[in-house]
């Protein structure tokens, strides 16, 4: 397993990159924030290990830049910030886990290693196309024509439960299950917020896939002449 690990407290560093080389894991480790989307880009790592509170630029930012990009490997956010709405954040930026610190280190072994998995899994592209979009699961981009179309993670989720669910209607109800949970504090003008946005990332034909049916839900169109 290979590994890029940002952190700036060099102490935690120099530990965590020993004790991780000591269990045979190959260890490239920065301090500056602004290193990581460079590192990322022209290094194949299985995980990137992203410390939250980086110099110049912080781990969550580089995580949601990275993914905005298409960036498919697994990502590890550490921090000392542990309220539901910090991980909440983390994890909408893109990163796989979330781990606070301290923490122990055959936790993040654990956590390493299951990640890993999942990345070496991920050897071919899933890909669907919708009309004159092409959505990849395993990079989490959608493009037009070649043209990456910049998604933040809940709208690349929402555009692709609709798209599972090709010229189906997807109730709210589903929405708000599949993509935030019953128990979140959502509301029907929160997903109609979403929907808007969506519509005008995708523009004016793209826009016009995404049926509105009142009192019930979604659906999205290959053809965006049905109705």
């Amino acid at each position: 397993m290979k590994i890029l690990l940002a952190e700036d407290d060099l102490r935690l560093g120099k530990l965590t990159k020993y004790m991780l080389e000591q269990n045979k894991i190959t260890v490239e480790w920065i301090t500056d924030g602004g290193d990581i989307e460079e590192y990322a880009e022209y290094t194949e790592y299985d995980v990137l290990v992203l410390d939250w509170m980086m110099p110049n630029v912080t781990g969550i930012d580089a995580c949601h830049a990275l993914r905005q990009k298409g960036y498919g490997r697994a990502i590890l956010l550490l921090t000392a910030r542990d309220s539901v709405e910090d991980r909440v954040a983390g994890l909408d930026a893109g990163a796989d886990d979330y781990l606070v610190k301290p923490f122990e280190f055959a936790e993040l072994l654990a956590r390493l290693r299951a990640l890993s998995r999942r990345s070496t899994q991920q050897i071919t592209h899933e890909e669907t196309a919708v009309g004159d979009f092409i959505l990849n699961r395993t990079a989490k981009s959608l493009s037009k024509h070649g043209e990456v179309i910049q998604l933040s993670p809940r709208e690349f989720q929402i555009f692709d439960l609709l798209a599972q669910n090709l010229g189906l209607v997807v109730p709210r109800e589903v929405i708000l299950d599949r993509i935030w949970g019953m128990e979140a504090d959502v509301t029907d003008n929160s997903i109609d917020t979403y929907m808007k946005i969506l519509r005008k990332k995708l523009g004016e034909t793209g826009g016009s896939l995404i049926k509105t049916v009142r009192g019930v839900g979604y659906r999205l169109e290959a053809d965006p002449k049905k109705r």
